[in-house]
């Protein structure tokens, strides 16, 4: 673990120094006097928070050797089932985000029970579930938003801490240390760097590997559950097609932030500046109103780009090695 880190590190300082600071300096400085301003800043902690509660639960999956393409689907219908959950129960907004969340960690024990049960890739498992549960929450909202919520409901996006600190962000930072602290300190965390690196050897030393991979896959439907509460909260109704393609920006953030799509590599403290990265990318590229469209291609190429560095890092190791 000690040896990943330690080619970790150097390519997040290289991330923060080459990429985030030259981004913010570029809006700040060149273009965009708007983007230094605390509404803006606030507004790009707020945009980035549901971004980085999914990609927290993402990385654990990918160090584990797994990937999730279905978590942008579970926003969609825990949004549409919490929603539910308000409007039925007279607008008591902590039970349907209770309800939201556990129906996320159903959804990805599902996820994580048919890959390691039936022994199927988890890209394709994954990619069946991502239709799957984006179909039903279309079919239980009937394709319509739910709608009659309460005030109350708008809350968890809306609310500041002290009439600064945005609470999306104080979540994002809870659940930053609780996940940084169960992968650096809890044998969930040292089996996860384990099971990525070698499936095999990590079964040969005795982890019970299935079970670890499902509550991987569990812990990341539960936060993509929070993530869906958060994404009601924000429009204060429930969107059947809420998070549409937010699994993309979500792997983004955990290959930008260092993680290895091969497994066995990765860190929370990379994830949130990969989800930063992002965050600020698509916070510019809205105030100099540059095209969605292009924003979806500078995504796709940095993914790209991530991947063979991480490639060329691993050759070199190996080439080293040999």
């Amino acid at each position: 673990m000690q040896e990943l880190l330690k080619r970790f590190l150097p390519f997040i300082s290289l991330l923060v120094l080459c990429l985030l600071i030259p981004l913010c300096e570029y809006f700040v400085l060149g273009n965009d006097p708007k983007f230094i301003t605390a509404g803006n800043l606030a507004a790009i902690f707020r945009q980035t928070a549901v971004i980085s509660i999914m990609a927290m639960g993402m990385t654990m999956v990918i160090v584990a050797g797994g990937i999730d393409l279905s978590v942008g689907s579970i926003v969609g219908l825990t949004a549409v089932v919490g929603s539910m959950s308000m409007v039925a129960t007279g607008g008591a907004v902590l039970p349907g985000i209770a309800v939201a969340i556990i129906v996320g960690a159903v959804c990805g024990l599902i996820n994580g029970t048919a890959i390691t049960g039936l022994k199927i890739p988890a890209f394709i498992v994954t990619l069946g579930a991502m239709g799957i549960y984006r179909g039903l929450g279309l079919y239980i909202s009937e394709g319509n938003a739910v709608v009659g919520l309460p005030q109350s409901a708008g809350y968890l996006s809306e609310l500041n801490l002290l009439k600064v600190i945005p609470v999306p962000l104080l979540l994002v930072v809870a659940i930053a240390l609780v996940v940084h602290f169960a992968l650096s300190q809890m044998r969930l965390g040292r089996y996860c760097y384990a099971i990525g690196s070698n499936i095999e050897a990590a079964r040969y030393a005795g982890i019970n590997v299935w079970r670890y991979q499902i509550g991987y896959y569990t812990i990341l439907g539960a936060l993509s559950g929070l993530a869906g509460a958060i994404e009601t909260s924000r429009t204060v109704t429930g969107q059947p097609n809420a998070g549409e393609t937010y699994e993309l920006n979500v792997i983004a953030s955990v290959v930008i932030g260092g993680g290895s799509l091969s497994g066995g590599q990765g860190t929370v403290v990379g994830t949130i500046i990969g989800s930063l990265i992002m965050g600020v990318l698509a916070n510019g590229g809205n105030l100099l109103q540059i095209s969605p469209f292009i924003q979806k291609i500078v995504i796709g190429a940095v993914i790209v780009l991530a991947v063979t560095f991480d490639e060329y890092q691993r050759r070199r190791l190996n080439n080293a090695e040999g």
